[in-house]
């Protein structure tokens, strides 16, 4: 099955797997019971110089999705993310942004596709 992404307010289901916070900064309104997670990988996130200018601008994102996937060819943490989709059969991202398109919970996904992984599309 592989990685997949998924808004984090968003209902968990068995059907997600293993299930993995990829923000930096927890979501607002979202207690940890109801996140229902198995791991909360802040490091796997856009550094938050990065984030910051980016802002969630669109017409910024293809800047800023280059400079996210260079963070992660360099980060150790997406590395050992990439091994956890050796270790579950299915691997869900789970992120905060409102636009289920334009963020970098979909950057990471494709980086992991990209790296070996399988991965599932978007929408």
């Amino acid at each position: 099955m592989g990685f997949v992404i998924k808004r984090v307010y968003e209902p968990a289901e068995a059907s997600d797997g293993y299930r993995v916070l990829v923000d930096r900064l927890w979501p607002r309104g979202v207690s940890k019971e109801r996140a229902e997670l198995e791991l909360w990988d802040k490091d796997v996130a856009p550094s938050p110089e990065l984030r910051t200018e980016w802002h969630h601008d669109r017409e910024r994102f293809e800047e800023f999705a280059s400079r996210y996937r260079d963070e992660l060819d360099a980060s150790t943490a997406a590395q050992a993310l990439l091994a956890l989709g050796t270790e579950h059969d299915r691997v869900t991202l789970l992120f905060g942004a409102r636009d289920e398109q334009v963020n970098h919970a979909a950057v990471l996904l494709e980086w992991l596709g990209a790296h070996g992984a399988s991965v599932e599309p978007i929408g």
